[in-house]
């Protein structure tokens, strides 16, 4: 049932978005579907409602999350926790305060062409696409688990450092590419390719997906009272708008096609990426469910004698902002 608001209510929540906290978030990648459950919160006024400014920063091929939030230049970053937590063991003290994404997107797409059918006895001897800037590390701790070395040779990969496009598999430099369920895979079928021509392994299927897309922050913005409040309306709100962008694909692509200051999306790809993308949120409301972030954890650490990260992680995710937006 709605509540009629009083006009105690009303005044205080009018004083409350004058006095709006700023935050800024600064994307992963491009703007595009894989964000639009922020660009869709601050369309529908969810944020304002918060009492939050929130300013949307898109990422791109040259611009490191982590870089951006080291350096000042974002309250909140979107990253993988791979990339997350190899920053943090380096000296970054990065915290993960909310998880939208519960699955991974992950895969690596094949050409059916290369008789390649089962990873652990058909990779080796192969050349594979795959993204760096902190992405190469699920593909690194996934050879590991197979027990093939990426220097190449008949008893290992060979590692094509591939850019964010689709052409080494279009121009069969590589057996396999690094391609995302709601992205890239479909750059390769609108290119002309078929589903049967294509061959594809799921880091979920293959047990080793670790968190994408989490929320995180420095630890000292959590020491600060009034940043953790504008944290926690952040949060909440922009779960609405995932909720509200699943629920509307189409609308929620149009939403990030206004957005889009480049030009080089298409409303076709975007409404496709948001319904794949809805699948990758199910079962989730932003909790970090700490089976999940333990998992990851043990997929980084199973790395031989080259892990990811080399001792598990101490204070990397908190529960305290979720457990205050959702209680």
């Amino acid at each position: 049932m709605k509540r009629l608001m009083t006009g105690a209510a009303a005044l205080a929540l009018m004083a409350g978005a004058a006095q709006a906290g700023d935050l800024t978030l600064q994307l992963k990648w491009v703007t595009q579907a894989q964000f639009a459950g922020y660009y869709v919160a601050l369309e529908q006024g969810f944020y304002e409602e918060e009492g939050v400014n929130l300013t949307i920063l898109p990422g791109g091929p040259d611009i490191a999350p982590t870089q951006v939030l080291a350096g000042g230049g974002a309250d909140v970053i979107v990253e993988w926790m791979p990339a997350a937590l190899a920053a943090r063991e380096k000296g970054l003290p990065l915290v993960n305060i909310a998880q939208p994404f519960k699955a991974s997107g992950m895969m690596l797409t094949c050409l059916a062409e290369t008789g390649i059918t089962d990873p652990a006895s058909d990779f080796a001897g192969k050349t594979l696409g795959v993204w760096f800037a902190g992405n190469e590390y699920p593909f690194l701790s996934w050879m590991n688990t197979l027990g093939l070395s990426t220097e190449g040779g008949e008893e290992g990969v060979t590692v094509l450092k591939q850019g964010f496009n689709v052409d080494p598999l279009l121009q069969k430099q590589a057996a396999c590419i690094s391609t995302m369920t709601y992205n890239e895979y479909w750059q390769v079928i609108d290119a002309g390719l078929t589903e049967d021509d294509l061959i594809t392994f799921k880091y979920e299927d293959q047990g080793v997906a670790t968190l994408e897309d989490g929320l995180y922050v420095l630890e000292g913005t959590l020491e600060d009272p009034e940043k953790v409040t504008d944290l926690v309306g952040f949060v909440r709100a922009s779960m609405r708008g995932w909720q509200y962008a699943a629920e509307n694909p189409e609308e929620a692509a149009e939403i990030v096609m206004e957005n889009d200051e480049t030009g080089a999306q298409t409303i076709e790809h975007q409404t496709r990426m948001m319904t794949e993308i809805a699948k990758l949120l199910e079962g989730s409301d932003g909790t970090l469910i700490e089976a999940d972030y333990q998992r990851t954890v043990d997929i980084l650490l199973a790395g031989g004698s080259d892990p990811v990260i080399e001792a598990a992680p101490e204070g990397a995710w908190v529960s305290t902002i979720t457990d205050r937006a959702f209680d």
